[in-house]
């Protein structure tokens, strides 16, 4: 990963390059200490995958300098400041801002969340190069079926991989199986409608099991495969409820939270959060379908773009 880092305090930028490369990260090619000095050309040129920005800077700002790079610059961007005004983080977020690291720096929020940015570029770039190995399949003279169909299914896992990294969800066992879930649909051709869970649940155990299996196997396969789905989506809505307790505008709260659950939910989480409550007396009513069915759309929608 190639960097570039914009902030006035020359410590804050020598403090950022060393974390940076100090783990591995990548390599800082580029250094600015306000924003006129940042144009979206420049960046391209030099082939800047991450932007580390700070929000207040002499002369130019980071809203400012967003908001002229935006049409052309298509890399990542990190916001950093100090000022907590959610509408400027609102607005930063509006803007192109992948994630916001407070001042003053601390080196673990740091490390993490360019490492979460990282991966979603990295998954970025694996959909654009199953999409162009996707279309010279499709523009061959005579694509057989079975291509057509492998380079789908590759595709929706994908897509699929980045959604549930974007839940925080894409480590948890139940990943597997909601991917599992995906290319079941893909195969079918399942587009705007999922068939019954439990027909989707025996089919995967079939699969795993091969043709051998027992009626009895069969059926303890598909619960602890229901088991391991509900516990993800568990994680997911636990997940999204802290990001917004942390930041109400942060995108992928605002974009996900009531398109995969009930807000009232969400809501009730981000409450048990807030009050330090580990164990609910009940746990939240969840949609399972509702999620698979939200989880397909998105993915064929971000794989057809």
């Amino acid at each position: 990963m190639l960097f570039y880092i914009a902030d006035d305090d020359a410590a804050i930028r020598s403090m950022l390059a060393q974390i940076i490369e100090d783990e591995g990260l990548g390599e800082v090619v580029g250094e600015a200490e306000n924003g006129s000095l940042v144009n979206g050309n420049m960046l391209n040129t030099l082939n800047i995958d991450i932007l580390l920005i700070d929000l207040l800077m002499p002369i130019q700002d980071g809203l400012e300098t967003l908001r002229q790079i935006k049409p052309l610059f298509k890399g990542k961007v990190i916001m950093i400041s100090q000022v907590e005004s959610k509408e400027l983080v609102a607005e930063a977020y509006s803007l192109g801002s992948e994630y916001y690291i407070t001042k003053p720096v601390n080196r673990f929020e740091v490390l993490a969340i360019i490492r979460k940015v990282s991966e979603r570029i990295r998954l970025e770039k694996s959909i654009k190069d199953i999409h162009k190995s996707l279309n010279a399949v499709l523009h061959l003279e005579d694509p057989s079926n079975k291509q057509k169909i492998a380079a789908n299914e590759k595709n929706i896992r994908v897509s699929g991989q980045l959604l549930l990294s974007d839940l925080g969800i894409a480590g948890e066992s139940g990943g597997k199986d909601l991917l599992d879930i995906l290319e079941y649909l893909s195969q079918n051709e399942q587009v705007d409608k999922v068939p019954k869970l439990k027909e989707i649940f025996m089919n995967l155990a079939k699969k795993r099991l091969g043709s051998t299996a027992t009626e009895g196997a069969v059926q303890k396969e598909m619960k602890a495969s229901e088991q391991r789905v509900r516990r993800a989506i568990y994680q997911s809505l636990n997940h999204l409820a802290s990001l917004g307790l942390t930041d109400y505008s942060n995108w992928k709260f605002e974009n996900y939270a009531s398109k995969f659950f009930d807000f009232t939910s969400v809501r009730k989480k981000m409450a048990e959060i807030k009050n330090g409550s580990t164990q609910s007396p009940s746990l939240p009513r969840i949609n399972t379908k509702k999620f698979v069915q939200v989880l397909y759309i998105e993915a064929q929608r971000m794989h057809s773009e």
